[in-house]
């Protein structure tokens, strides 16, 4: 991979990783509620799991929906369902002081595991197979997991830090309870395009 090519992947990776989609909204209301220590397995569930995807997905697990479009459906069912579940859990989260022994941020295994419901994962590991290991060999698709690893840890640690920083401001029960119920309603809005019949 020349230079060229990788500072192109990696400000593909950025941005990417970078604007507000379901795993930014849930590390930022995580950071908020659990603060970032609490949050670091969440944070490495993101950071890890997502370049942990784009391995398998590169070395032809589109081919499935190719062959079974069902299994497309079926992905999508249970994204919707995994995150109406999740911002569920989002908008009924304990109060910082709280936080301790009502909640629990999300796991390592939880975090990851979600990659794979995740449709703008989904999208942005296709995109980056697609545009940066088109030849879809081993080594291609390692350059393209390693700048995401790169690239989330500065995504995930901007998050959480913002939610962190935002428990000042939600001191009070009611705010907190506004601010969580908003995240949880925008992670519901990014599930728009995902429903959207497509053309």
């Amino acid at each position: 991979m020349t230079i060229d090519v990788f500072l192109a992947l990696a400000a593909f990776a950025f941005v990417s990783v970078i604007t507000p989609g379901p795993n930014n909204l849930m590390l930022m209301a995580s950071g908020a509620n659990f603060g970032l220590r609490r949050s670091v397995p969440h944070m490495l569930g993101v950071g890890l799991g997502f370049p942990m995807m784009i391995v398998p997905v590169g070395l032809g697990v589109m081919q499935v929906f190719d062959q079974w479009p069902v299994t497309h459906t079926v992905l999508k069912v249970l994204s919707v369902l995994y995150m109406l579940w999740l911002a569920w859990k989002i908008a009924h989260a304990a109060p910082p002081a709280e936080a301790t022994t009502q909640g629990r941020p999300l796991s390592f295994l939880q975090a990851a595991a979600f990659q794979w419901v995740n449709p703008k994962a989904w999208s942005m590991a296709l995109g980056a197979i697609t545009l940066y290991a088109a030849s879809r060999d081993l080594g291609a698709i390692l350059w393209v997991a390693g700048t995401y690893v790169g690239m989330g840890v500065i995504s995930t640690s901007s998050w959480t830090v913002m939610g962190r920083q935002l428990r000042h401001v939600l001191s009070s029960k009611r705010r907190l309870r506004a601010f969580n119920w908003t995240m949880a309603g925008l992670l519901v809005a990014s599930l728009v395009p995902v429903l959207m019949p497509a053309g």
